[in-house]
Order: structure tokens, then C-alpha cells, then sequence
């Protein structure tokens, strides 16, 4: 069996805080990139709707495409690093695309009007939208599944702070998440699109730097496994080459599905779009590939080991498909029957206040880069560990600031969730140790379903929200969606960031990034399922007409049960399998 290179375990100069330093370049890297993703998604459906004036099942249909590729690509993205390129290039391979596509959402165009009772948009504004849609797509599939490949690989295996270390990687990527809502939510919805846009590609290219600087915290782990096929020849081009304009040439044809999807184009049945056919053909093809390799290529325990995992990433799917609604159905919901400040009395109401987490945004990685490099110098010196909790109880101050003064919107307010995350991370980081200590730790199988549990409860609230607006005719309290949040987000934190554990640990060593890539597939199905169920509460309010409070309380209602019942239906279900997975996992904590 592998193992971990011994200076990762045991050098102090390595370790920060109990864990290695690697964890928080990639943590940082992933905090950005997912500024970027979560800033544009906080913004995409709204930006729909009011800006081009989509309806909300087209508004949908192409959120539920869009999430639905971004997660589908990473297959071939973990594929591609595993066997040809390694994770560093794949990585800044893909940052660059989303650079380039974050850049390119800035180019709103003139909005939308009414002409006649028809809706004439700015169509070469959308052209550019639906090609930075693609980049971004590509930039993610080549990025995602490797960064989180990289942590797995910096513990030992069955080191017992893998767990811990994802959730704090998973702080990471919340992290990322909240700020883009409070920064690019709150700018495009206040000073014009094109800010928050704008914003989310600027974070990326930060990103890139903080990867590309931290390169000796990984201690080769991201570079590529044959650099010599890199250079044979394939199409006249060497190997490297030919899979980045390779690439590069996919962008027509995704943008292409983009545009298909938002003008309801070859639809199947009306509801299967061309985007939805891709991702079932890369499920088939992976699944197949599965049966394959787990049939010929596994021993009995490898086989076992991972059609348990293939159990936890359905798991996952189920569990995305609900948590997913939030940048739905909760967000058209929050818009339209919630009311949006949690402390009215403290809001700035003159003008238009800056987030002072632009300087956080700075401050948290740069705090980092200064404790590493003492760190380096002087293992045993607490100033390493001063200076960065300093720097994060500053921007902890800051973020409380824009999360009170900040005038919400229902984009903005997608920080919530990102918010119980960063504040829970810490909390479940020290559970999870404290309970192994004592060899009361659940096993991966009970934690996701206590997720799945969770997930399906967090529809309590807004169910309750959605029946009483509907009745009094008026918006209900934001408190609603607050306590929905944090249900969602415990349940989160039980079930993804031991997930992504899972897959560095139970995959095959050579397949961990193809297997990256699944859970991630599984996540893709999740956004185009999550868009077909928000449909059951889409509205179409016609031009200049009031929302009918009761309807519409009626119809949201309708699917927050509905998606209550999933949860908790197949929650029970998952906690029947648990024991015969866990002995699937062959001693795998």
C-alpha cells in the first residue's frame, strides 16, 4: 500500500496548526476559485431574470444545465491529470479558463424590454454569455477534482486527521462561498452586474498566484506521473499541447448546448435537454467503466471498497439535489415572500456601503503566505500561529459587519449557508477527533446519512414560511430561512467533506482522481435534478401584475414538503446499509 512521503508527517516546518501546510495552499486556492463560482451562481438566476428577463423555467433550465456541467467535466478533468498531465498543469490550466469566462460574464449589454408584449434582449450580450458559461465549465472540470485529489494525498493513509483536514479544506471552500455573496452578490445587485461579475474573475486570478506559489508545500505531489508522454506527438502537436487546444476547441460546442438549453432547443420530451443527454452519456460511460474495472481489475477487497464508495457518492447526489434548491427555489422564494435584512434597525439605509470583506478577501491569504515563511524559519515560534488567528479574527470582525450593516438581497443572502459552514468546520473538526479518541467516531456510511437526515429537515422552516406568507398576504421573516440554513449545514457537514475523504481513501491509488471526477458527476446530476424540482414552484408573474401571495405560498409549500419527504425517506434507507458499508470499507476509518 502507498504511503505518504514521511517528512508530511513529521517535519514541524511542514505543519501549521496540526496539519500540512499544503492543505492551506489549497485551501486558499480553493477559497478563491470558489469565490469566483459562487459569486457568478449567486447572481446567475437573478441575473436571468431580471436583467435579460427570462422566465423562471428557462432561468432554471439553464442554472440546472450550467451546474449540471460544471460538475460533469471533472470526470474527463481527473482523467486527463491521472494519466497524462498531473494536477499542477490541470490546475492552472483551468484557472486561466476561468479567468477568461468570470472576465467575460462583466459584458452584461443593455437590458431587456418589453416591445409589443414581446421580450427583446441584447442577443450579442448573450453570445458572450453563453461562451464565458463554457470556459467557465471547462476551467472547473480541469480544476476541481485535482485540488481536492491533492489534499488526500498530503496525510499518510489512515492518518486520523484526513477527516479533520477535509473539513477544514471544506471551511476553504465555504469560505470562498461566503464571500462571494456578500461581495459579488451584494455588488451586482447594487452598483450593476458587470461589478459582481467582474469581481468573481479578479478572485480567481488571485487564486492562481496562491496555488502557483505554494508549489513547494506539495512536495511534488501535483506534477505529472510520466512527463515524458507529455512530449510525444499526437495530431503534430505534442501530447500537452493537443489536449489544451483540444479543449479550447470544445468551447463551441458547449456554448453552443448553453444557448440550446436557454432558447428550448431540441428538448426530449420537453424536459431532457441536450446538456442533460451529455451528462447521462458520461454516466453511462462511467458506470460502465466501473462495472469493468472493479470486476477485472480489483481484488475482493478493492471491489468491495468501492462499490461502498459508489454507495456514499449516490448519497452525495441525493444530498446535492436537495441542497441545491438554494440557489433555486430558495433564492425566487426569498426574492419574492421574505423579507431580506436579519437586523433591520442596523442597517445603513444612505448610499451605497462598501463590504469591507474586499479587504478580508486579501488580508486571510496573505496572513498565510507571512505565517508559512516564519513557519519555514522558526518551527517552534507561536508567531506563525499569532499572526494567522489574528488575521482571521479581523476578518471574522469584518465579515459580522457586512453580514449586520449590509443591505440584503435574495442573491446576497445565499451567504448563509457558506456562513454556518466556516462557523461549524471548527466545531465538527473537534468532534470528529474527540469522538475517534474515545472510539466513538460514526462511520462514513452514518455521518451521510445524518446529512441526508438534515438535509431533508431543513425544508421545515420555509414549508412553514411559505403556508404562513401565503395566508397573511405578506413577506414572512428572513429568521425562516436562517433556521433553514443551519439545518441544511449541519447536515452538510456530516455528509461532504467526509465524502470527499472517502474517495482518497477508498478509491484504487491509480483511479483516486477519475473517482474525484464521479463524485463530482454525481453532483452535476444533483444540479439538473435540483432545476427540474424547483420547476414544480416556477411562477410566471405576467408583466406589471402583483404576486398572488396565496398561490404562491401554496406552490412553494408544495415542493419544500415534497423535498422534506425525499430527505428523510431516503435518510432511513441509508441508515439500514450502513453496517453491511462499513464492513464493505475493510477497516477504512
Amino acid at each position: 500500500m502507498a504511503t505518504a512521503h514521511p517528512s508530511i508527517a513529521r517535519d514541524p516546518r511542514d505543519e501549521l496548526f496540526g496539519h500540512p501546510k499544503g492543505v492551506y495552499v489549497c485551501f486558499f486556492t480553493e477559497m478563491w476559485e470558489r469565490f469566483s463560482f459562487y459569486g457568478m451562481k449567486a447572481l446567475l438566476l437573478l441575473y436571468l431574470l431580471q436583467h435579460h428577463r427570462f422566465g423562471d423555467r428557462s432561468g432554471l433550465d439553464v442554472l440546472g444545465a450550467y451546474g449540471g456541467l460544471v460538475y460533469c467535466l471533472p470526470v474527463v478533468g481527473g482523467l486527463l491529470a491521472d494519466r497524462f498531465l498531473g494536477m499542477r498543469k490541470a490546475v492552472v490550466f483551468g484557472g486561466l479558463l476561468l479567468v477568461a469566462g468570470h472576465l467575460g460574464m462583466a459584458v452584461e449589454g443593455h437590458a431587456a424590454s418589453v416591445q409589443g408584449g414581446t421580450v427583446v434582449r441584447d442577443e450579442s450580450a448573450l453570445r458572450v454569455f453563453y461562451l464565458s458559461l463554457a470556459l467557465i465549465i471547462l476551467g472547473v472540470g480541469f480544476l476541481k477534482p485535482n485540488i481536492s485529489t491533492i489534499v488526500g494525498r498530503l496525510y499518510p493513509d489512515n492518518d486520523p486527521r484526513r477527516d479533520s483536514g477535509f473539513s477544514l479544506f471544506y471551511a476553504g471552500i465555504n469560505l470562498g462561498a461566503l464571500f462571494a455573496s456578500l461581495v459579488c452578490g451584494y455588488l451586482g445587485e447594487t452598483l450593476g452586474w458587470r461589478w459582481g461579475f467582474g469581481a468573481a474573475g479578479i478572485g480567481m486570478l488571485l487564486g492562481l498566484a496562491q496555488f502557483l506559489w505554494g508549489q513547494k508545500y506539495l512536495h511534488g505531489h501535483a506534477e505529472p506521473p510520466d512527463p515524458a508522454r507529455l512530449r510525444e506527438r499526437v495530431f503534430g502537436l505534442p501530447r500537452e499541447w493537443a489536449i489544451y487546444v483540444g479543449a479550447l476547441l470544445a468551447l463551441a460546442p458547449i456554448a453552443s448546448l448553453m444557448w440550446a438549453v436557454a432558447n428550448g432547443r431540441f428538448a426530449l420530451g420537453g424536459e431532457i435537454s441536450l446538456a442533460l443527454l451529455l451528462m447521462i452519456l458520461v454516466m453511462l460511460a462511467v458506470l460502465g467503466w466501473f462495472a469493468w474495472f472493479v470486476t477485472a481489475r480489483c481484488t475482493r477487497v478493492q471491489r468491495q471498497q468501492m462499490i461502498a464508495l459508489m454507495a456514499l457518492i449516490f448519497m452525495a447526489l441525493v444530498f446535492f439535489t436537495l441542497y441545491e434548491q438554494t440557489y433555486g427555489s430558495w433564492v425566487t422564494f426569498t426574492d419574492r415572500m421574505l423579507t431580506k435584512d436579519v437586523f433591520p434597525s442596523l442597517v445603513i439605509r444612505e448610499g451605497t456601503p462598501w463590504p469591507w470583506s474586499t479587504v478580508s478577501l486579501l488580508l486571510a491569504p496573505l496572513a498565510f503566505v507571512a505565517a508559512a515563511r516564519l513557519s519555514d524559519r522558526r518551527p517552534d515560534s507561536p508567531m506563525p500561529k499569532v499572526l494567522f488567528a489574528g488575521a482571521v479574527l479581523v476578518m471574522l470582525v469584518f465579515l459580522l459587519r457586512d453580514c449586520v450593516v449590509l443591505p440584503q438581497t435574495a442573491g446576497s443572502l445565499t451567504y448563509l449557508g457558506a456562513l454556518f459552514l466556516v462557523l461549524l468546520a471548527p466545531l465538527f473538526a473537534r468532534l470528529w477527533d474527540a469522538l475517534d479518541r474515545r472510539g466513538m467516531d460514526p462511520s462514513k456510511p452514518v455521518k451521510s446519512s445524518l446529512g441526508l437526515l438534515f438535509a431533508g429537515l431543513s425544508f421545515v422552516p420555509l414549508a412553514w414560511a411559505a403556508e404562513q406568507a401565503g395566508v397573511t398576504g405578506t413577506m414572512a421573516s428572513v429568521w425562516w430561512l436562517v433556521l433553514a440554513y443551519l439545518v441544511l449545514e449541519i447536515g452538510e457537514m456530516c455528509l461532504a467533506p467526509v465524502g470527499l475523504a472517502a474517495v482518497t481513501q477508498l478509491s484504487v491509488k491509480h483511479v483516486v482522481s477519475l473517482m474525484m471526477g464521479t463524485w463530482f458527476l454525481a453532483t452535476a446530476f444533483s444540479e439538473t435534478l435540483a432545476a427540474l424540482f424547483g420547476k414544480l414552484a416556477a411562477l410566471e408573474v405576467p408583466e406589471g401584475a402583483a404576486l398572488d401571495f396565496a398561490a404562491a405560498g401554496g406552490t412553494y409549500a408544495h415542493l419544500f414538503w415534497l423535498m422534506t419527504w425525499i430527505g428523510v425517506g431516503w435518510a432511513v434507507l441509508a441508515f439500514a446499509m450502513a453496517p453491511m458499508l462499513r464492513r464493505m470499507m475493510h477497516g477504512v476509518k
